[in-house]
């Protein structure tokens, strides 16, 4: 999916439809000139709703539909009849979608499978007609209540990917290469950092026909998790994979503290993510010989399993795999 086609951030306005007005009828027939109260109720106004579709990968079809309106609830008629409620509108999202209040931040809920629909704003109640209000005391009630306003808010939609294997590592650390390489993905590759600004979706192929699906996160910086570099935006995609593949270039100058900071900043965003499997890949690896290797080696974490790959050689790339494909099989 190309970047321009990919769009996980979209900032809706929302307006759900009025409550149709209850009636303040009166029974009227031929030999009963003075019946009593028979006003129905208002219909109700239409919802703003998400509804899950398995089928979508994108926010891009909602990234030009700025305004959502539902329609208004019908007023209430004579012999008790009740108005329609208000047509109601619903948007097709991704699984993964995370609705957010626009104001406070307040994450309201997520798409969490396919076909479930949510609320995202409630339509006004109908009124009363006025049969409801007739008493022994006040056989005649002249009066109904109104319909309830429909709500006009601001909403956020966020979207986070759902992957097998999610590429967690600083700016410039050979993901986009890695991924380009083991599969028919065609990210931005550039020497520059943040070249990647959307996540990348590739199907890596395995041994006896065999696929997993592996997500290229845009690199994360120190402090991602306070915002930073937009990191939140970042930070969600990684919810959303079984597996963790650390990717830090065999150039680094402390290639523990970054493996440290890379899983402080899980941490500070969502402690949770720190009880998914990880492997760590050291790339670029193709630039350095054995006695290298082996002083890298022995400065590398010890709680994590570990592999040298080139994804410009392919050293190391099918190791890679098998591990991948292991860690990914194996019994929780």
């Amino acid at each position: 999916m190309s970047n321009q086609n990919f769009v996980d951030y979209v900032k809706v306005f929302c307006r759900s439809g009025k409550g149709g007005a209850g009636s303040t009828h009166f029974h009227r027939a031929l030999y009963l000139p003075k019946g009593g109260p028979d006003g129905g109720d208002g219909g109700r106004g239409g919802h703003v709703i998400l509804r899950g579709n398995k089928q979508m990968w994108t926010l891009l079809h909602l990234k030009y539909r700025k305004h959502i309106f539902a329609k208004d609830g019908g007023n209430g008629m004579k012999n008790r009849k009740s108005g329609s409620d208000g047509e109601d509108v619903i948007l097709d999202v991704p699984i993964g979608t995370i609705a957010k209040d626009a104001e406070s931040g307040e994450v309201l809920f997520e798409i969490e499978t396919d076909g479930q629909e949510v609320i995202l704003v409630k339509g006004g109640r109908g009124g009363l007609g006025n049969d409801h209000f007739k008493t022994a005391t006040n056989q005649a009630p002249r009066y109904a209540q109104p319909g309830e306003e429909g709500s006009e808010e601001w909403k956020i939609l966020e979207l986070k990917v759902l992957a097998d294997v999610g590429l967690v590592g600083f700016p410039n650390a050979g993901k986009s290469t890695l991924l380009a390489a083991v599969s028919a993905a065609k990210p931005k590759i550039a020497s520059y950092a943040f070249t990647t600004l959307v996540p990348n979706l590739g199907i890596v192929s395995y041994r006896d026909s065999k696929s997993f699906i592996m997500a290229d996160i845009p690199g994360i910086i120190e402090k991602a998790h306070e915002g930073k570099g937009i990191g939140h935006r970042f930070l969600r995609h990684i919810e959303r994979n079984s597996v963790l593949l650390f990717m830090i270039a065999c150039d680094s100058d402390n290639i523990k503290k970054e493996f440290s900071i890379l899983l402080n900043e899980l941490k500070m965003f969502n402690p949770e993510l720190l009880d998914k499997p990880r492997i760590l890949a050291i790339t670029k690896s193709d630039l350095i010989d054995g006695e290298l290797k082996e002083m890298i080696k022995s400065e590398m974490p010890e709680d994590v399993t570990s592999i040298f790959i080139s994804s410009v050689t392919t050293q190391g790339i099918t190791e890679l795999k098998d591990l991948l494909w292991t860690t990914i099989n194996a019994p929780i």
